[in-house]
C-alpha cells in the first residue's frame, strides 16, 4: 500500500491559499492588494493543520470545517481594511474558488507513476491535510481510477503528522503488510508516518531529515520496488 499526499505531491494549486486570498481581494475591493509576504502571516494560524497535535472532532461536517477556516480568512481581510460584511463575502468567495478543480494542476509524473506502480501490484490511497471536498477534486482531476480511497483530514478528527491519522489510514486499508507514505512535507508526511511505522519518502523538496528522497514521483518506483 502506498499513501500519497495530494497538494504539491500529486497536484498543486498555483496560487495556494495566500495567492487566492490576494486575488479575490484585488477583484472584489477597490483597494491596493498587499504583497503575499504581508498576507501570509495572517494565514499561518487557525487552520486545523496548524495545530495537528489537537484532535478536532467538533469539525464533524464540511460546514463546520469551513466555518472555522473562513473565519481565519475573514479576519485577514479585516486586517487590510475590509468591513466585516465584505470580509465574510470575500472569505466565502475564496472557499468556492479553492474547491474548484479547475484551479488545480496535476503534475506530469503523477499519472504515469500511479499507473506503473499499479501494474506492479501496489494499491494506492490519498492521505492529505486538505479540504472536505478533496475526494471530488481528485475525481475531477482524473486521479480517482488509480486510488482506492481518499482520506482528507477535514473528514476525520486528525491532521498529519498526528500518529492517529496514520493509524486510521492503516486500519481503513486493512493493515497492509507493507506501507509507504509519499509526500512533499518532511514533517507531516515523512517523520509523521515513521512514528506510525510507515516508511516515508520525501518528494519534490529535499530535506536532510528524510532518509529517502526523490526529486520526482518516478523515483518512487525504484525505492518501493528496487531492482534485484
Amino acid at each position: 500500500m502506498i499513501f500519497w499526499d495530494f497538494d504539491r505531491t500529486l497536484a498543486y494549486r498555483p496560487k495556494g491559499w495566500t495567492g487566492l486570498v490576494a486575488e479575490v481581494l484585488g477583484e472584489r475591493s477597490h483597494q491596493s492588494v498587499p504583497p503575499p509576504d504581508e498576507i501570509r502571516p495572517h494565514l499561518e494560524a487557525g487552520y486545523p493543520w496548524h495545530t495537528p497535535e489537537i484532535p478536532h472532532p467538533e469539525l464533524d461536517s464540511p460546514a463546520k470545517w469551513w466555518e472555522r477556516v473562513e473565519k481565519v480568512i475573514s479576519q485577514a481581510y479585516m486586517v487590510f481594511g475590509c468591513s466585516n460584511s465584505l470580509a465574510d463575502e470575500l472569505a466565502a468567495e475564496v472557499r468556492e474558488r479553492y474547491i474548484d478543480p479547475a484551479g488545480y494542476v496535476v503534475y506530469d509524473d503523477s499519472v504515469p507513476t500511479l499507473r506503473e506502480l499499479t501494474r506492479r501490484g501496489w494499491r494506492h490511497f490519498i492521505l492529505s491535510n486538505h479540504v472536505p471536498e478533496l475526494p471530488d477534486i481528485v475525481a475531477a482531476l482524473g486521479l480517482r481510477p488509480f486510488v482506492e480511497e481518499v482520506i482528507t483530514s477535514a473528514g476525520v478528527d486528525y491532521e498529519k503528522p498526528n500518529p492517529a491519522i496514520f493509524r486510521l489510514a492503516l486500519d481503513i486499508a486493512g493493515d497492509p503488510a507493507e506501507a509507504w507514505m509519499v509526500g512533499d512535507n518532511v514533517i507531516a508526511d515523512v517523520l509523521g508516518a515513521e512514528t506510525a511505522g510507515i516508511e516515508g519518502i520525501l518528494v519534490r523538496d529535499r530535506d536532510d531529515r528524510a532518509k529517502r528522497y526523490s526529486p520526482d514521483l518516478a523515483g518512487v518506483i525504484g525505492i518501493v520496488t528496487p531492482e534485484d
